[in-house]
């Protein structure tokens, strides 16, 4: 059976709103961080996915780990911290009356990070990785250990930059780690306001032409309601965005992630035929990572819900 291996933080997520007299107040928590709730999804659906993360021996901690596991997610590569080195980081989410978030984090980590065992990679097996856990000097070298190892064993190599504003000032320091990424990278999906933050660039076909294309062939644009402009070597085409009444958009992007990851395994994408397949072999890949993303808009959670995973298994 193939397996999805995602890279990437664990946080708990406390999402705050308004109240009438506008004042922030809490309105529930919820597991998260961008690749974690990639395969949660994925994790509902029946696949065999697993996360390279790492997590405080604490309550929160503790907590995370047994979702993941009722959620089918291999725990076997957490790197758990001893609590008085460090804790599970924590993120408070400001839900605006578009119901996006801004974010404020909150962590404490040991010296040492990320000792975790090499996951076990196939061929046929896709990896998952991207934000800022994946160009953080302090973990990097894990991270390329992990990334060369799953090109030697011919995986197909998922990156999401997921580059938010609070690390713009690093941008042009991280750049060299961020082009990397694209080195490795078979796929790459990318936000609007992650290629805005890196490269000052709204337009979806100039980002791919003078930033992407040279590194990896196949490119997925997002861009919230207003659609998804999708390039590979056979061409490009724009997607709709299905039109929905949200409710939050934490974890859309992240679930899109999923839903292209379950489109290539159900339609038995390899790295051998990635590169081969065409506009309308694409087409019903991304409808999938459109129908998903759209779900848990209007859902409170971070990832598929349940019963909409339920149909597709």
């Amino acid at each position: 059976m193939r397996k999805i291996i995602g890279i990437g933080e664990t946080i708990l997520d406390i999402i705050f709103r308004k109240d009438v007299t506008g004042a922030w107040q809490p309105e529930k928590s919820v597991a998260g961080g961008s690749t974690f709730n990639s395969v949660i999804s994925l994790g509902r659906l029946g696949l065999n996915a697993a996360l390279v993360t790492e997590l405080g021996d604490d309550r929160v901690g503790n907590e995370i780990k047994a979702f993941m596991q009722a959620n089918g997610i291999a725990t076997d590569y957490i790197d758990v911290y001893n609590a008085k080195d460090g804790q599970t980081p924590i993120s408070l989410a400001f839900m605006d009356e578009n119901n996006k978030a801004e974010y404020t984090f909150y962590h404490r980590f040991p010296e040492d990070r990320l000792n975790v065992a090499m996951p076990l990679i196939n061929e046929g097996d896709i990896v998952l990785f991207g934000s800022y856990f994946s160009v953080n000097p302090v973990l990097r070298n894990h991270i390329i250990e992990i990334l060369e190892f799953a090109k030697t064993r011919k995986a197909i190599v998922y990156y999401d930059p997921n580059f938010r504003k609070a690390h713009s000032h690093e941008a042009m320091k991280l750049m060299p780690s961020i082009i990397e990424n694209l080195e490795y990278a078979d796929i790459v999906r990318g936000s609007d306001e992650d290629f805005e933050t890196l490269y000052n660039m709204t337009d979806a076909e100039k980002v791919y032409i003078d930033k992407i294309k040279f590194y990896c062939p196949n490119f997925i644009y997002t861009k919230g309601a207003d659609g998804v402009e999708f390039f590979c070597g056979a061409g490009n085409r724009h997607f709709d965005t299905p039109q929905v009444k949200s409710v939050s958009t934490i974890g859309a992007g992240d679930t899109f992630n999923a839903g292209i990851i379950f489109g290539l395994i159900r339609h038995n994408v390899t790295l051998a035929n990635l590169n081969s397949l065409t506009i309308d072999d694409w087409a019903p890949i991304v409808n999938y990572a459109l129908e998903f993303s759209s779900q848990v808009c209007m859902s409170h959670e971070n990832y598929l819900p349940e019963a909409v995973a339920a149909r597709y298994k």
